[in-house]
């Protein structure tokens, strides 16, 4: 096991981390492999994607390139420059086609999650075939459940006439089984940050949370979780940690999609002092702390699954603050640090309503700190996240 040197202590890092060091760039030639060979594949951006559905098809989903600065001048050539950076980022990797995930994609599978989005994919629709989910945006809507079904019946047809293929109850019944094994896996390596010190970073959690859009070998990949969970539950039992690592303020980061690439605010955190026990947001356990049925009918299951994802899209999204709530509570939370995309504005609005649930319900306080991909903004972060601990502490 490596050793790690942060703000306050040093913690041990399980060996095991180093395959997912490099996972996605080992994956960029594999999906090359793949696709030579014959495999088909969806390309897929967001957590409101039914991969199982992909799956169920014969084809690959693969998570695509959408959280780096450097398409992004690109990008704003033909976007304007004030958009939200993981919307100008998706569209740059497109058109500079500098994301190996987006060039051996045979077709993307998009949402509706906001109209920045739907807007870009209409111009993303000159480089793939687009087939583009329509999210129903109230959680009061009485018929969302049978919206969700037809437009899960929709991109079957879709798949299927694409493909040449038939998307079987036994094909989707097996898909489903996959990623129900993945999510618990993943709850499970999750969990272990309930220790106090936390023996994994955010920043290690983030990194193999991540891999699951870019895997290519479920087999290999819970594998490599089970190693990281033996490996922490021995750094835990051995009490392998500083004693002044259990002082430093336990926080739990959510908000706008935070992936490899831009973990700027999350390094801040933690070489400033703090402990990121675990993120809610897209990146982090939002999709992953609720299964999809096995014993219901397939598309009826996914449906249910997928409609109660607690967006900011979504109006009102009272999820996102239960969800949230029992996180603070299993984790034993300090503060909450809202990493807020620019021009993201259902998080920005909501970010006020967060606030005050928190500290009206758990007497905790929250930052908010509004950012992009640049590194423009480190200092003031710092200085933000420094006077937040301190306050914490």
């Amino acid at each position: 096991m490596a050793m790690k040197t942060l703000k306050g202590g040093l913690y041990l890092r399980p060996q095991t981390m180093e395959f997912f060091d490099s996972l996605i760039p080992e994956n960029m030639a594999k999906i090359k492999e793949l696709k030579e060979a014959g495999r088909n594949v969806v390309g897929y951006y967001c957590v409101f994607t039914p991969v199982e559905l992909i799956e169920a098809s014969g084809a690959i989903p693969v998570g695509l390139c959408a959280t780096k600065q450097d398409p992004i001048p690109a990008a704003e050539e033909d976007l304007p420059r004030n958009l939200c950076p993981l919307i100008k980022s998706s569209y740059g990797f497109a058109k500079t086609d500098t994301c190996p995930f987006f060039y051996f994609s045979d077709v993307v599978m998009a949402e509706t999650t906001c109209d920045g989005k739907k807007k870009m994919y209409e111009m993303l629709n000159e480089y793939k075939p687009m087939m583009v989910l329509d999210i129903p945006n109230s959680s009061t809507y009485e018929k969302k459940q049978e919206h969700w079904i037809q437009e899960l019946k929709r991109a079957k047809s879709y798949l299927e006439e694409q493909f040449d293929v038939e998307v079987t109850q036994e094909s989707l019944e097996k898909a489903i089984k996959g990623h129900n094994q993945e999510r618990t896996k993943l709850m499970e390596l999750v969990s272990l940050n309930q220790h106090n010190p936390a023996p994994l970073s955010g920043q290690d959690l983030l990194k193999v949370i991540w891999a699951r859009q870019f895997q290519l070998n479920r087999d290999e990949y819970l594998e490599k979780i089970q190693n990281i969970i033996n490996e922490t539950k021995e750094i835990i039992n051995n009490q392998s940690f500083d004693d002044s690592l259990a002082k430093k303020p336990r926080i739990l980061v959510t908000g706008s999609p935070t992936g490899v690439g831009q973990e700027k605010t999350l390094n801040i955190i933690e070489q400033q002092g703090g402990q990121v026990v675990l993120k809610e947001a897209c990146s982090g356990v939002k999709g992953l702390v609720k299964n999809i049925s096995e014993t219901e009918e397939p598309l009826a299951a996914i449906a249910e699954k997928y409609m109660e994802l607690p967006c900011s899209c979504i109006s009102p999204n009272d999820g996102r603050f239960e969800l949230i709530s029992e996180l603070v509570k299993d984790y034993q939370i300090d503060g909450v640090i809202d990493i807020t995309l620019q021009a993201c504005h259902t998080y920005n609005i909501e970010s006020y309503l967060l606030k005050e649930h928190l500290q009206k319900n758990h007497d905790i306080p929250m930052l908010q700190i509004e950012t992009d991909y640049t590194d423009t903004d480190v200092e003031q972060i710092k200085l933000r996240v420094d006077s937040f601990l301190e306050m914490l502490s």
